[in-house]
């Protein structure tokens, strides 16, 4: 196989476009991306679309946000034309309905898009398949009939029917450079045509495993970055300014550069002393003492609901000397190391491997009923792939694809 072509790509469930982001840095070519949301797609837009022209984007399709089910039923004629022409199909349905960080609910309609992940692989049909999801993929519903044993098993099931040969592994992010403790479903699938002694698909998590200490030496980084290491530059210790984008709110500046992981992150076109989305929350004194306290003490979840009587509260002061916990989308989920203070976005970005220069649009955060319909930065950042883990997932499928 020709090592100098380009290998194509599409994302689907994009989001912020961190799976992008990965595949570009690893030498991939996006055709386009499929996102629900106004509020990531325009996120996606600017960084990759604007600002890197990365997708060829086809002209049958507009450049905005899109549902799957909508593509797929209005655009069939145009995705089966696209058949021998997309080396892989990338992305994993939203994951809220499967979480056992959340309410995990069998009947979550989201859950249901696997069966449109399936649908749109079949109309395309690409050479390798990368699906990622969370580790709740793949436990079993009580009530889960319908489904087979789990959902894992159920999409593994209906590759192979497909014509894949597929493998699936739970991964923690924190052993590929990335500083937060983040275990996800992957699974890769290799058409039977490419892969007849079914070798290809099993091979990919060892591939995976050498790959991310050739990438990581080759940054200078190591494959475990503690918290500290990851955003200890970002402290608003630092000192403060006004907000360029929220009226009466102030942003943290920038330190100088303390470790090889901030060094690599700022790397880039973004030159500023204000990080971007480095908006620091209002808390009233009262909160703040709450944080405080929490720090000095070293507070987990249940001493400090129990010591402030709350009822709900599942606050955390996190630790400076390892992988951050798994982000969620929520910023009051985790109290600042140092600081009596929940995370920016621009903290959050980083514990996900965001560069600096990648800039987040709309909402910094929403509630209610309009969680449903809006995705704020927050959001955008908690729900996505970590463009560095997903930039060694590029080069080990180019490798698989190369064999």
């Amino acid at each position: 196989m020709n090592r100098n072509r380009q290998f194509t790509y599409i994302d689907l469930f994009a989001g912020c476009g961190g799976l992008s982001l990965g595949l570009m840095n690893s030498g991939w070519t996006g055709v386009f991306a499929i996102e629900k949301s106004n509020d990531a797609f325009k996120t996606l837009e600017h960084n990759l679309i604007k600002e890197k022209g990365h997708y060829t984007w086809p002209t049958w399709l507009p450049v905005k946000y899109h549902d799957i089910d909508h593509v797929l039923t209005h655009h069939r004629e145009e995705l089966i034309k696209l058949r021998a022409t997309i080396d892989l199909v990338a992305g994993g349905p939203p994951c809220q309905g499967f979480s056992i960080a959340g309410r995990r609910k069998e009947n979550d309609y989201r859950n249901r898009l696997i069966d449109s992940y399936i649908n749109f692989i079949e109309l395309v049909k690409p050479k390798f398949i990368f699906f990622e999801n969370v580790k709740g993929f793949t436990l079993n519903f009580k009530n889960n009939a319908e489904l087979g044993k789990n959902y894992s098993a159920y999409v593994v099931k209906k590759l192979k029917r497909l014509g894949y040969n597929v493998h699936g592994k739970l991964v923690d992010f924190s052993e590929y450079g990335i500083p937060q403790k983040r275990t996800r479903f992957i699974l890769v699938g290799v058409k039977k045509q490419l892969d007849k002694k079914g070798t290809l698909a099993r091979s990919f998590f060892a591939i995976l495993h050498k790959t991310k200490y050739d990438l990581l030496s080759g940054k200078g980084l190591s494959a475990s970055v503690t918290l500290e290491d990851a955003i200890s530059d970002l402290l608003e210790e630092n000192g403060t300014a006004l907000c360029p984008d929220s009226d009466n709110f102030k942003s943290g500046q920038y330190s100088k550069a303390k470790t090889p992981y901030q060094k690599c992150l700022r790397a880039g076109k973004y030159k500023g002393t204000v990080p971007d989305s480095h908006r620091l929350v209002n808390h009233t004194q009262k909160i703040k003492n709450r944080f405080q306290y929490a720090i000095d003490n070293d507070l987990g979840p249940t001493e400090y609901r129990t010591y402030f009587n709350l009822s709900k509260s599942g606050t955390k002061k996190v630790s400076k000397d390892e992988p951050a916990p798994t982000l969620t989308t929520l910023p009051d989920d985790y109290i600042h190391y140092q600081e009596p203070r929940v995370f920016t976005v621009r903290e959050f970005a980083r514990i996900q491997s965001f560069p600096d220069w990648y800039e987040f649009k709309g909402r910094y955060t929403t509630g209610g009923k309009l969680r449903i319909k809006q995705t704020p930065r927050y959001t955008q950042v908690g729900n996505a792939i970590p463009p560095l883990f997903a930039e060694t997932v590029g080069h080990s499928l180019k490798e698989i694809a190369h064999a």
